[in-house]
This record gives structure tokens, C-alpha cells and sequence, in this order.
């Protein structure tokens, strides 16, 4: 089912909320990536004013003097000429830059980088947006399964109650028996009120990572660990991480836009040549004036000296432009670390996979044997209760391997760049 901004209430209408919808949801919605994607809008339009400088400049101008002294040689002011006098004139100025030595290329060359890593912000936003999703998706997930455990003990433990219940009436157990297990059924009641909390508080973080105000009600469509081993090559997935990381290719930009800032701050100093024009008419003028008037000319700017301005300008730009070096390069540095302590995360978690599906094996044939135990009158409550605690230990443990897994393996994907 497509989704888009304003349609916040069909995900609460839905039967099922799968992965995929969500994601596209909190992609559709989420407000910190749209802003970060007009951001992305923005920067690009100062290319546009940075290109500007390279274009002629059109204005039209209307000037007037109804009244005036004729016999008047100077004014001051805006209407200061060589003769004061009754006039009204129109027409328009061109200027057209013919070179600054490369100076406003240089400029637009760092506007286009500045604006490619505020391209890469989004896309980093973008899967930042995508990482918490899958997070809270898998947290749901995990608070649900520990829900139905606790509802499985819940029943059994009722079950347990009323069956000592009965064979205590029979005079077959001591109310000792039916007491405890009534305090062990409390605290599964208690136990199933912890998880419905939880997976409500979870359920309200997912939609907050939706970007949506509307409360989660659908059920999530389960998601299984992948049966295969993560890739056992680290050097191929740190060679990824360089190519999509989207926060280093935005370092890598702002460098490369630091450099082409540092050139234009040291074409500063050279000089600059414009071309000028004007041409108009005067309708109502004196009659020492002519009817029309036309102009062209040019103009040089050499600068000589402003008090070490451009100097210390253009070191400020060289020395940030080194920083920003710096700063990639410690960047390239984290990615690295990020991706390997996610690999291990990651494999760690998978190797946890076996190791609980185990335990909940071993768990589930230890409460067996208790069961028998305690039904054979050989075993006590306690030792009923200890064998349920482990098997419901065990089965918390197994759904908490699964989801961590997946949310490890979320982590991997960002860390390699692979949600983009």
C-alpha cells in the first residue's frame, strides 16, 4: 500500500504494518529528513547565486528634474550633473564581467561542492531515518515475544493453581502448595502487566520514528534472522563503507569546497575588468541637452593595498581547507572502527542464535521432567517453579537473541552504507 505525507491514519487503519510500509512511512513523514532534503534545496540555490557574478547586469533607471535653477552649474545629491536644469531621462546600465582571474569560478565551484554534501547530509538523514525505524520495528518485536512468554507462564502457573487447588480439596497437597502458587501466579500477573507497558511504550517510540502522532495498533508482520553467516570478509565491507557512506562523501565535499574557497580568496588580490554601458532618451529636457544619450567604457580594478585584508583572508581560507583534510581523515578513521565493532556485534549476535535455540530445548525438557516430578509426588513446587522460571528465561532469551541480531545487522547495513 503506497504512502505519502498526510495519510498518517492508514497505518493505524491497517491489519498488518510490514518493515518495508514502515520505512516508507517514517521516509514520507519524518520531519528531520524533509527538513534536511530542503536544506539540500537551498544549498543548491546558492550555485545559482554564486553563477550570477559570471552574468551581465541589466538595470533601468528613471531620473528627474521638473524644477530647476538654470543657471545653476553644481548640486548636490542625486541629481549632482555638470548643469542643473528642467529634465526627465530614462534608459538602463550594463555591466558585464569580463575576467577576475578565475575568481568567481572558483566561487561556484565551491558552492556546487558545499551544496553536494548538503546532498549527502539528506542522504545520511535518510538513513539514520531508515536505522531507527528498523530499531524500534525490532524492539516492538522483542517486547511482543516477551508478552506472550509472559502470558504462557501466566496460563501455565493458572493452570498449576487450580490444579493443586483441586488436590489440596481432595486433601492430595497442603494449602502450602496452593499458597505458593498462588504468590508465584501473582507475580506472573505482575510479570504480563511489565510486558503489556513495555510493548506499548515500544509501539510509541516506533511511531515517533514513523513520523507520525498516530498510535501503531497494527501488527508487525514478524521478521526472521537470516540463516546465512555475515560475509567473512571485513576489508570488502570497509572498501563499501568508503564508496556509500554518506557522511563521508559530505566530508569529502566540504574539503573539496574548502579548497576551492581558499583559491577564490587568493584571487582576490588580482585584478578585476568589468565593461560598462548606458544608453536612454531625455523626452523633456533643456534645450542644451541632447534628446538621447549612449556610453560605453570599461572599468579596471587593480587592488593595491587594504591593510592585509586579502592576505589574512586568504590564509583563513587555506588553513580551514587543511582542517577539513584533517577532519576527513578522522572521519575515514571512525568508519573504519564503526564497521568492524558492528561485524563483530553482528557475529556475536548470530553466534547466539544456536546457542539459545538450545537452551530453550534443554529448558523446555528440564520443565517436563519437573512436571512429572512434581505430578509423581517426587518433586516439590520449588523445583516446579524454578524448571518454569528457566524455561520462560530461556524463551525471553531466544527472542532477544533473534531481535538483537536483526538490529545488529541493521547497524552493519548503516555502517556500510547499505541504507542509503
Amino acid at each position: 500500500m503506497p504512502f505519502c505525507l498526510g495519510q498518517q491514519s492508514v497505518v493505524s487503519q491497517q491489519a498488518t504494518l510490514t518493515l518495508q510500509e514502515a520505512e516508507s512511512v517514517a521516509v514520507a513523514n519524518q520531519p528531520r529528513l524533509l527538513a534536511a532534503q530542503l536544506r539540500a534545496r537551498a544549498s543548491a540555490e546558492r550555485i545559482r547565486q554564486a553563477r550570477s557574478g559570471l552574468f551581465p547586469t541589466l538595470q533601468a533607471n528613471a531620473t528627474g528634474a521638473l524644477v530647476a535653477d538654470t543657471g545653476t552649474a553644481t548640486a548636490a545629491g542625486n541629481l549632482t550633473t555638470s548643469s542643473v536644469s528642467d529634465r526627465f531621462a530614462y534608459g538602463g546600465n550594463l555591466t558585464q564581467l569580463v575576467t577576475d582571474f578565475g575568481r568567481t569560478s572558483a566561487l561556484v565551484s565551491s558552492t556546487r561542492d558545499t551544496a553536494a554534501a548538503q546532498n549527502d547530509v539528506a542522504t545520511l538523514t535518510r538513513a539514520q531515518v531508515r536505522l531507527n525505524v528498523r530499531e524500534t520495528y525490532f524492539q516492538v518485536l522483542g517486547a511482543e515475544a516477551v508478552l506472550r512468554a509472559a502470558k504462557a507462564a501466566q496460563a501455565n502457573r493458572q493452570l498449576v493453581t487450580r490444579q493443586l487447588s483441586a488436590l489440596a480439596q481432595s486433601e492430595l497437597r497442603s494449602t502450602l502448595d496452593v499458597n505458593f502458587a498462588k504468590v508465584l501466579e501473582s507475580e506472573a500477573d505482575l510479570a504480563v502487566v511489565r510486558a503489556e507497558s513495555g510493548v506499548a511504550q515500544e509501539r510509541t517510540r516506533l511511531a515517533t520514528a514513523m513520523g507520525t502522532s498516530q498510535p501503531i495498533s497494527a501488527a508487525l508482520a514478524d521478521v526472521s534472522p537470516s540463516a546465512e553467516a555475515l560475509p567473512p570478509s571485513l576489508d570488502d565491507l570497509q572498501q563499501e563503507a568508503v564508496a556509500q557512506r554518506a557522511d563521508l562523501g559530505a566530508a569529502q565535499s566540504q574539503e573539496k569546497a574548502a579548497n576551492e574557497f581558499a583559491l577564490s580568496e587568493k584571487r582576490l588580490s588580482y585584478p578585476s575588468l568589468n565593461v560598462l554601458g548606458a544608453a536612454g532618451q531625455l523626452p523633456y529636457h533643456d534645450h542644451t541637452l541632447h534628446d538621447d544619450y549612449a556610453a560605453a567604457g570599461f572599468n579596471l580594478n587593480i587592488p593595491i593595498f587594504n591593510g592585509n585584508l586579502f592576505a589574512a583572508r586568504r590564509a583563513e581560507a587555506e588553513l580551514e581547507a587543511q582542517a577539513r583534510t584533517r577532519d576527513t581523515q578522522e572521519l575515514r578513521l571512525q568508519v573504519s572502527e564503526q564497521v568492524r565493532n558492528a561485524w563483530y556485534r553482528a557475529n556475536e549476535a548470530f553466534q547466539s542464535l544456536d546457542v539459545t535455540a538450545r537452551l530453550v530445548a534443554q529448558s523446555q525438557e528440564a520443565l517436563r521432567l519437573a512436571q512429572d516430578r512434581y505430578q509423581a509426588g517426587l518433586g516439590s513446587i520449588v523445583e516446579l517453579n524454578e524448571a518454569q522460571l528457566n524455561e520462560t528465561s530461556a524463551e525471553i532469551s531466544a527472542a532477544d537473541a533473534n531481535y538483537t541480531y536483526l538490529t545488529r545487522r541493521a547497524e552493519l547495513d548503516f555502517a556500510s552504507g547499505l541504507l542509503n
